[in-house]
């Protein structure tokens, strides 16, 4: 038998168990796994190397069109290969217009055209205008819903992205529910943030503290617990993006043993960065929920490892550096962090805390990849995609701002040191990054959509 390619001698995660042996592939698709596989056109040796399923990145933001000076398909999807990577989840905003409709969804994919390094799946957006445009995202291929409780939007920007009230937030459910697609919340309290961060600057406070204090714990437990409860009412499966605390997760595990669909995910910043490193690092850390104190970490990661969160994902916000300057209230609250998932999840999970490397796989790849239906994504496994992460470990390197491949070489991660490295990343059978060559400009990404057979071009 000849294949297209075969990764020989790796540390292999599949979904039950990790063992040393050989993947071959053939058309893009993994079509066996074992020893003594035969012959293929390429070979690639991964002896001393993990092979995980490349990351499916259920959390990330481009802002190509409309915003492209933040952060484009060139340079997101080429950061995403770079760190293992092989597709991710794009939400409907910070891009302009935002993806709330077919019209702005098509010129997502014209905007995208000849640039994709990895594959792309979409959100679309619940905003309080949307509410009988909704079908459209879903019979173009939209692979859930997304919407925010929390302010969002700059004032005065046409086409932005803005939160929902409460009433579009429950009437938008009922039609998602109605499609069986997942609405996707971030869950913090509006009206008490805005105003905390209001009396804080006030006062003249303004240091990464004073806004950890303007977004206590209690305003993202409270709206969690009031998306759960107009969910329950609303028949709505939801997921609740990027929780920063343990009680927000007390509340998911608490409805979910009741039976709720609902799901939660939370970042790879929150078990990387603590509150005191925010003040340290500055504002290139700010993101919103905000990275929380030692003691919140830790008990964070216990959720993790008790499988309490469904999966970790990078929240990539990308701005220009001019929009990071000033303080903690007035820069940009959004991390870069698509680049570094892989490698610091796998350095802080298994190589410092011991995590076993199927639950290390399911919280980077499969679970995300299964609860949104991207069904040939996200396993190692005969059938699916022929993507993989190459990660060696025990290779402590430090990053700088120049292995960066985003537009703006802007990261809170850059100067650390980190214990592991994705020395190669295939997608459908292709390499398209490898630490020798760099990441490749044949741009093999293709959109991913919910209602295609396959993925499209």
């Amino acid at each position: 038998m000849s294949y297209d390619l075969i990764i020989k001698n790796g540390k292999v995660i599949l979904d039950t168990e990790a063992v040393v042996t050989d993947v071959a592939v053939t058309n893009g698709k993994i079509v066996a796994i074992g020893a003594d596989l035969g012959e293929a056109k390429e070979v690639i040796d991964a002896s001393g190397l993990v092979v995980s399923p490349g990351m499916v990145d259920a959390h990330v933001h481009i802002s190509e069109p409309g915003r492209t000076e933040w952060e484009g398909y060139e340079t997101g999807t080429k950061a995403a290969a770079k760190g293992g990577v092989t597709s991710f989840i794009e939400m409907p905003l910070n891009q302009l217009p935002a993806t709330i409709d077919r019209e702005s969804l098509n010129l997502k994919f014209d905007a995208a055209k000849g640039k994709l390094s990895v594959d792309v799946a979409l959100f679309g957006g619940l905003v309080p205008h949307n509410l009988d445009r909704l079908n459209e995202l879903n019979e173009d291929g939209v692979a859930a819903y997304k919407c925010f409780l929390a302010t969002c939007g700059f004032d005065g920007v046409d086409n932005d992205f803005r939160n929902v009230d409460d009433y579009s937030f429950f009437a938008g459910m009922q039609k998602i529910a109605k499609m069986d697609k997942i609405l996707a919340i971030h869950a913090e309290n509006a009206l008490i943030c805005d105003e905390l961060g209001k009396v804080a600057q006030a006062e003249g406070k303004t240091s990464a503290k004073d806004y950890v204090a303007s977004r206590p714990v209690f305003t993202e437990v409270e709206a969690v617990r009031r998306a759960i409860y107009l969910a329950k009412i609303a028949g709505c499966q939801i997921h609740i993006c990027h929780l920063s605390t343990p009680e927000g997760v007390e509340e998911v595990t608490r409805a979910r043993n009741e039976g709720q669909k609902v799901t939660c995910e939370s970042c790879t910043h929150y078990f990387a960065i603590d509150e005191e490193q925010f003040e340290t690092i500055g504002t290139t850390a700010k993101c919103a929920p905000p990275l929380r104190d030692k003691a919140n970490q830790d008990r964070l990661w216990e959720k993790l490892f008790a499988g309490e969160i469904d999966f970790v994902t990078s929240d990539h916000s990308p701005c220009p550096p001019d929009m990071k300057i000033g303080h903690a209230f007035t820069a940009w609250g959004g991390i870069s962090g698509l680049q570094n998932n892989v490698d610091i999840m796998f350095d802080e999970a298994v190589q410092k805390r011991g995590m076993a490397l199927t639950q290390f796989a399911k919280l980077i790849a499969s679970n995300p990849a299964d609860l949104y239906k991207l069904s040939n994504k996200g396993h190692i496994a005969i059938g699916k995609d022929a993507d993989f992460a190459l990660i060696q470990p025990n290779a402590p390197y430090t990053l700088v701002a120049e292995d960066l491949e985003y537009r703006h070489k802007v990261s809170p991660y850059i100067g650390r040191t980190i214990g592991a490295q994705v020395v190669a990343t295939v997608l459908r059978g292709s390499v398209i990054y490898d630490k020798e060559n760099g990441v490749r400009d044949t741009h093999e990404g293709a959109f991913v959509l919910q209602n295609a057979k396959e993925t499209v071009q």
